[in-house]
């Protein structure tokens, strides 16, 4: 299914950054600092995947493995990955014949991996290049169960133009809100508000989960409840990503009928559920229940609804306007049509809009 075209063992290591210089000690400095292994799912990335890559190569931080997996793209992808590997032959490249979806080849990925922390970098992403070393650096004086360092992002559209930041910043790039961090499980219940690829994350942690769920169509809300339950989150106060935003994106999916992502968004919701220790975190998985059965009805994915529906009866009785569209779920009217003409007219009219919401 899947064919390695490079591999190399611990510690015969190369680091894909080749980071030198000639200051005393340096060397043996830079050998015991902690190895980061950056994984690289592309499919149909052509247009993105080399600047993507670019942007690990580019990192200042002196000890990054770099593992890509192709995941059966039917573009140009894997001529450029390619091409990538001959002027960086320390990359370790996968070529999957078919699309094994993104969570399988991360695991892939995964079970390669020697770094002591793990980035999880799409193909048409970019790290800052002191993304890495700042992370790190930030992991290393943390004390207490930490599992993951997230920061903050720029959004850029196709063409590379920023068009938004993820949480607003005031004139010194700091953070105008407050961002949860330390015990973050019931925010994450409550709120979709860390930006994804800015993640850092411990290889031990997930492996103890085992991975990501293959049994899903996308990672992070599976991620973020599976291992927030457990282990802290610390933000980092600064801008070392840009995360690209493309109408084919995953999450521009949720909108359309036929989508994986709100079955999936089930099966995690009722393992929150069965994590839930509190009246306040139920509350805070209440209030995004109601978010989903919103959005399966306007996909109408009707009966979808009606199970999230279900599950919320499990933890609150459902008001007025929950019920309203609940009882609209089992007439099954046309709906999405509308919905999607509604997400254009806003992409037009408010096209650099972007909030993060803070419960």
């Amino acid at each position: 299914m899947w064919e390695a075209f490079r591999c190399c063992t611990k510690p015969l290591m190369n680091s894909i950054t080749g980071q030198s210089n000639q200051l005393p000690m340096s060397a043996y400095l830079n050998q015991i600092k902690p190895w980061v292994t950056v994984i690289c799912i592309s499919y149909n990335h052509e247009d993105y995947v080399e600047e993507a890559l670019r942007s690990v190569v580019e990192q200042t931080y002196p000890n990054v493995e770099l593992i890509v997996i192709d995941n059966g793209s039917t573009d140009g992808s894997v001529g450029r990955i390619t091409r990538f590997v001959q002027q960086h032959p320390a990359t370790r490249f996968l070529k999957n014949s078919v699309n094994l979806g993104l969570n399988r080849g991360f695991n892939q990925g995964l079970a390669l991996a020697s770094g002591r922390y793990v980035v999880d970098l799409s193909a048409d992403d970019v790290l800052l290049p002191n993304r890495l070393a700042q992370q790190v650096d930030l992991f290393e004086r943390l004390a207490g169960p930490y599992a993951v360092v997230f920061s903050n992002a720029a959004y850029i559209n196709e063409r590379g133009h920023q068009t938004a930041i993820h949480y607003p910043v005031d004139s010194e790039g700091r953070a105008l809100v407050k961002v949860p961090t330390g015990d973050v499980f019931r925010h994450v219940l409550d709120s979709y508000f860390i930006c994804t690829p800015t993640m850092m994350m411990r290889r031990d942690v997930l492996n103890e989960l085992g991975g990501y769920d293959e049994t899903l169509s996308y990672e992070d809300f599976d991620f973020w409840v599976r291992s927030s339950r457990l282990y802290y989150y610390a933000y980092q106060d600064e801008i070392l990503t840009l995360k690209r935003q493309l109408p084919t994106s995953l999450s521009a999916q949720i909108a359309f009928p036929d989508n994986l992502l709100l079955p999936s968004t089930l099966a995690v919701c009722h393992k929150a559920f069965n994590c839930c220790h509190t009246p306040a975190e139920f509350r805070a998985l209440a209030r995004r229940i109601r978010q989903f059965i919103r959005k399966a009805f306007y996909a109408e994915q009707f009966d979808l609804a009606l199970q999230f529906g279900e599950l919320l009866t499990n933890i609150e009785r459902p008001g007025v306007l929950t019920t309203v569209i609940l009882n609209l779920s089992r007439l099954q009217p046309p709906v999405n049509r509308l919905y999607r003409q509604y997400l254009r007219y806003k992409r037009v009219h408010r096209p650099n809009h972007h909030q993060v919401k803070f419960v």
